[in-house]
């Protein structure tokens, strides 16, 4: 689909004068000035009018400043990620499924200097020898990018854009991603102090629904929030953001998200949050949310809300916790599982709400509690009755 989202330069130049303009201004270094740029057009033999001149110039200062041509696309109202797969095929998900947009590059070499200038200024080295890349931009864009010949059919560049602030229960009900039932249902989840984690495949809004839940939080509580890149923006007064951070060029002072679970149990929480469950920390949220910490949360990446326990179980285990000790952990520590999904449609819905029950041999099953259809509308499952419990038992 060809959304006319604008195109890599402007219509009227064409990226061969754009290019010839740049070879002849990277022998002689020095500022971009239109100035400049007129002189480089007049050595090419090319045409310079007043509109020429500006056109290039414009198109260029795009190249070396911010995301280049992806610029546009990343300040599209409601824009969550832009995708570059090669130099013909960029995308953008603005909530409805990814749409095909009109920009290009002129070649493959444009879009590796723009992934390798992103990547140097978030200090990151980019090149054949270290081939990808994954870190977060000065204004909170988190930046995934792979060179070619790895990533076919090019160069594969990945942002996905922070939000600039919360998104209410009430606007995500409206939006269709929560209906009116599981919008009160969240709601008395966060309020009974139930400790949940949200759950989907990426691109589903996990971290956008588990901000809007956060909003809700008693003002008076303390929010500690743990996360692999910042992206979390509850709308609370009382929130403490620790970030982790990988190694540098030299291989030291890299900070994961296992020690900075400890440090935050450090914190005086009412609250932990750990943004996203990855690995190993698993075990160190399940640990804090077995030593009277109520209403901690996360978001974990998962299929189904029953597949909860087996995703579990296998970080655990790569972080050395047995099965049964994981299992046990896991019973007692996550009250209630809320899953997302993105339906036919492309949009954003919880689509499953799950609580733990215990098997007979000790080990945790996610059983469901509500369904929401194909038409949204939301069904009790067979674990309806506990979590009408679990509520009543967290009813202040």
């Amino acid at each position: 689909m060809s959304s006319g989202m604008g195109s890599a330069t402007t219509p009227s130049v064409a990226p061969e004068v754009v290019e010839a303009v740049r070879e002849r201004l990277a022998r002689t270094p020095g500022e971009l000035t239109p100035h400049r740029v007129a002189e480089a057009l007049r050595d090419a033999g090319r045409p310079v009018g007043d509109a020429t001149v500006l056109a290039v110039h414009d198109a260029l200062r795009r190249d070396v400043l911010g995301a280049g041509p992806l610029e546009p696309l990343l300040r599209l109202p409601g824009v969550t990620d832009v995708l570059v797969n090669g130099p013909d095929a960029v995308y953008v998900d603005r909530g409805a499924g990814l749409e095909r947009t009109d920009v290009r590059f002129p070649d493959d070499a444009a879009v590796r200097r723009l992934a390798q200038r992103l990547a140097g200024v978030g200090g990151r080295r980019l090149d054949d020898a270290v081939p990808h890349v994954d870190l977060r931009l000065g204004d909170g864009t988190r930046l995934h990018a792979v060179l070619a010949p790895v990533a076919r059919p090019g160069t594969a560049i990945s942002l996905r854009v922070p939000p600039t602030r919360s998104f209410t229960l009430e606007e995500l009900v409206a939006a269709g991603t929560l209906t009116p039932e599981t919008g009160r249902l969240v709601r008395a989840v966060v309020e009974t102090r139930l400790a949940f984690l949200v759950t989907g495949g990426t691109g589903t809004g996990k971290t956008t629904l588990l901000a809007a839940l956060l909003s809700l939080v008693d003002r008076r509580e303390r929010l500690v929030l743990v996360e692999d890149s910042s992206e979390l923006r509850p709308d609370h007064p009382h929130v403490v953001g620790l970030e982790a951070r990988p190694a540098n060029l030299e291989g030291a002072g890299a900070l994961d998200v296992r020690t900075l679970v400890r440090q935050a149990l450090r914190m005086r929480p009412d609250r932990i949050v750990v943004g996203e469950v990855r690995g190993g920390e698993v075990v160190d949220l399940l640990a804090a949310l077995n030593t009277g910490h109520e209403g901690g949360c996360g978001t974990l990446h998962a299929n189904s809300a029953v597949d909860v326990a087996a995703r579990v179980e296998a970080l655990a285990l790569a972080a050395g916790l047995g099965r049964e000790a994981a299992h046990s952990q896991l019973a007692s520590a996550v009250d209630v599982v809320l899953h997302l999904g993105r339906p036919r449609d492309g949009r954003r819905r919880m689509v499953q709400v799950a609580v733990p029950t215990r098997r007979p041999d000790g080990t945790v099953a996610m059983v469901a509690a509500v369904e929401v259809g194909a038409d949204g509308v939301p069904r009790p499952g067979p674990g309806a009755e506990r979590l009408e419990e679990l509520l009543a038992r967290g009813a202040p």
